[in-house]
């Protein structure tokens, strides 16, 4: 069975990634693609590298055949998306990337975001996009909000340590080294290619960074307490990629236990053998997740590192995946590519 699906915001490097991997996928197929700067051009005027896919011209929103949908990735930016998802048919499954539909608690969306939001129904009504810890909800959700790259890495490392209690929740560290593409395909000053070569920089420093929310709320959720991580992003001189760095306080042997066992049968997680480390490249345009654990030199203090590509499973892979879930193909159809190497 064939499902047909439109992305909107599909000029920015989300939307590209979307069109790639579902160009891959055996039973869905791109209806439209909406780009409102790039409206009316081929895809080959704004993405070179897909020109040899057949796919519809950028078209404004407001010219998709929304009946003719059986799903919609909204790769819009924040605030602008609610405002379109709101006047969709509500028998459209629809899968947002931006943070609009992330956090339940409005106050702690206008908290991160300063906005009021103007979907409060829909906010109730969304499921929580990590696929991994919530894929019976997505299954039968209509709408879906996509995880920050920055969080989705986060919490595939020290989610199912908050569960089991294995951590002192009072003290963790994380530390996330991210590339240039997590900020969009937006102009920007301090993204120039100069701005950002040869050097690394941290930002949102002391609690600022908005992913900071979806830790608060879904670290707190599973450890039925309030628990608030020491979080500090850095932007690095690379277009793809999140190493995260955990610092907490337990055994490493029991970490890593915890970890194998509660990922052995997840496709696209994988916990490297004990004391190993991985790094972004062995995971670039894929969806998989690699996870290490290193015991530090002082006792009862572990170290655990994990990298995903922010395009794909920080985003697009995920949404694909999720989408897999709602349409009731194979999680992974679409998905199992190699990483690029080098």
């Amino acid at each position: 069975m064939t499902h047909h699906v439109a992305i909107l915001g599909a000029s920015g490097y989300t939307g590209a990634e979307l069109i790639r991997l579902i160009s891959g996928h055996p039973n869905l197929a791109i209806s439209a693609i909406a780009g409102e700067r790039k409206a009316g051009l081929e895809l080959a005027d704004t993405f070179p590298h897909l020109r040899h896919l057949d796919m519809p011209r950028l078209c404004h929103i407001d010219d998709v055949d929304f009946a003719s949908l059986d799903l919609c990735f909204c790769a819009l930016p924040h605030k602008t998306s609610q405002k379109i998802i709101v006047n969709l048919p509500h028998n459209l499954k629809v899968i947002d990337l931006s943070a609009d539909f992330r956090l339940t608690d409005l106050a702690e969306y206008r908290k991160w975001y300063g906005d009021q939001h103007v979907a409060e129904k829909l906010q109730g009504e969304a499921v929580y996009g990590l696929t991994e810890f919530y894929r019976a909800d997505i299954s039968s959700a209509r709408l879906v909000a996509g995880t920050g790259c920055n969080a989705a890495i986060g919490q595939y490392a020290l989610r199912p340590l908050i569960s089991t209690s294995a951590i002192d929740l009072e003290n963790i560290i994380l530390d996330l080294k991210c590339g240039v593409s997590g900020a969009g395909r937006s102009l920007a000053e301090y993204l120039l290619h100069a701005e950002v070569s040869e050097g690394c920089g941290a930002y949102s420093v002391g609690g600022t960074h908005r992913h900071l929310g979806e830790f608060d709320q879904e670290f707190s959720r599973i450890a039925g307490r309030s628990v608030h991580v020491q979080f500090t992003p850095h932007l690095i001189p690379a277009n793809r990629g999140i190493l995260a760095t955990a610092y907490v306080w337990g055994d490493a042997n029991v970490i890593h236990n915890i970890l194998v066992k509660h990922y052995r049968e997840e496709p696209f997680i994988h916990v490297l053998p004990m004391g190993e480390t991985p790094s972004t490249h062995h995971v670039r345009g894929s969806n998989f997740v690699h996870i290490g654990v290193i015991a530090d030199r002082l006792k009862d203090r572990t170290i655990i590192v994990a990298v995903l590509d922010n395009l794909t499973k920080g985003s697009s892979g995920q949404a694909l995946q999720n989408a897999n879930l709602m349409l009731g193909e194979v999680e992974t159809q679409g998905l199992m590519m190699a990483p690029l190497f080098p």
